[in-house]
């Protein structure tokens, strides 16, 4: 975290503006974003983006535009009230400021610590704590919500399970084996983190812009030329691509890190402009897949692209960001409550009705 405290976060990723904090307990290091309104952040640290921006984009997943309507005017109103309450007035605890934070292993000792003190240093902000889920993180997730957390869901995630004992499906490995194919049949190849170069990045980055930005949304993170190279030369991430063999082109890209035997990979992108036809996001899954095997950890895949990934064995799971506000006042309170109520009443059912 040296050079986004040394420099700033947003010299790195363009569409983050927020006070950068590490909190030391017992060894363990836990990264704090700290942020007051900043409602054009990426999600990554502004609910407010999360839960209303990005929500109102992702309506169109429902294909049904009576619904898509009624649901953004009760967005647009939810939105005027979450930011009377301040919503974005918040401490987000464990932000790596990733897409998922893999959780740092705590105890719930730890966890309450945690929270006491930042109650005494930021008395005005809720606490959150993003990417929760009872698959990989069921110890701290129910820690939290012992100590009165809110569990506000966020989105339905992918799990895949490839260690080497359990494997994978028959169905999915034919699958997978059959994807990877694609490479030799395309004229591709994979390139290793070893063997990618500083003068790449500005492909790599456009390669994540054109999936990330251009075809799902702009509130996810801007990773620039400067976090690439960081990732690169520090090992942030461990960066995989693939260079058409004829052309010399890198085509695609992704970027995975694992902790406590869970990985994900906030880096993803590939060539749109070729023809869907191609494969190249089936072969950049198959090389993610595969090194997930050779890891023996389980992947998290994050959302989207959802019946791509039951096909190939993943099971679902509800994300959470727990939310402590029992110390703020009433109409701060007010915004977390109708989320939490809401989207547990409305939103998971909807999630898994349509399995977004």
């Amino acid at each position: 975290m040296l050079p986004f405290i040394k420099g700033s976060p947003t010299t790195y990723i363009g569409n983050v503006a927020t006070e950068l904090y590490v909190l030391l307990i017992d060894g363990q290091v836990i990264p704090l974003t700290v942020n007051y309104k900043e409602y054009d952040n990426s999600y990554v640290c502004s609910p407010f983006t999360h839960y209303v921006t990005y929500a109102k984009q992702e309506l169109v997943l429902l294909q049904n535009r009576s619904l898509e309507k009624a649901l953004a005017l009760l967005l647009n109103g939810v939105g005027v009230g979450l930011k009377l309450g301040s919503l974005n007035k918040a401490v987000h605890i464990n932000n790596w400021l990733l897409s998922t934070n893999l959780c740092v292993e705590l105890a719930p000792d730890q966890i309450e610590a945690i929270l006491y003190y930042l109650r005494l240093r930021f008395p005005d902000h809720a606490l959150a704590w993003r990417s929760l889920n009872r698959d990989t993180a069921k110890s701290q997730t129910d820690s939290l919500a012992a100590l009165g957390c809110r569990l506000v869901p966020s989105r339905q995630i992918y799990m895949l399970p490839t260690t080497q004992q359990d494997g994978l499906p028959s169905k999915a490995r034919w699958l997978v084996k059959r994807d990877y194919g694609l490479l030799e049949k395309n004229g591709y190849s994979v390139v290793s983190p070893d063997e990618l170069a500083r003068s790449d990045t500005p492909r790599l980055v456009k390669l994540y812009n054109a999936l990330y930005l251009d075809k799902y949304s702009r509130c996810n993170p801007w990773f620039n030329e400067s976090f690439m190279e960081l990732a690169l030369r520090e090992r942030l991430l461990e960066i995989y691509a693939l260079r058409h063999n004829e052309t010399g082109r890198i085509d695609a890209v992704l970027g995975y890190y694992s902790r406590d035997g869970v990985m994900t990979t906030p880096i993803f992108g590939y060539n749109t402009e070729l023809p869907q036809s191609l494969g190249l996001y089936r072969m950049l899954s198959a090389v993610l897949i595969r090194l997930a095997l050779h890891n023996g950890h389980l992947l998290h895949e994050s959302s989207g692209a959802a019946q791509f990934k039951r096909n190939r064995g993943a099971t679902s799971a509800i994300e959470y960001t727990a939310v402590y506000d029992r110390h703020l006042p009433a109409y701060r309170r007010w915004g977390w409550s109708l989320l939490e109520t809401v989207l547990n009443r409305i939103g998971v059912p909807l999630m898994k009705k349509h399995k977004f």
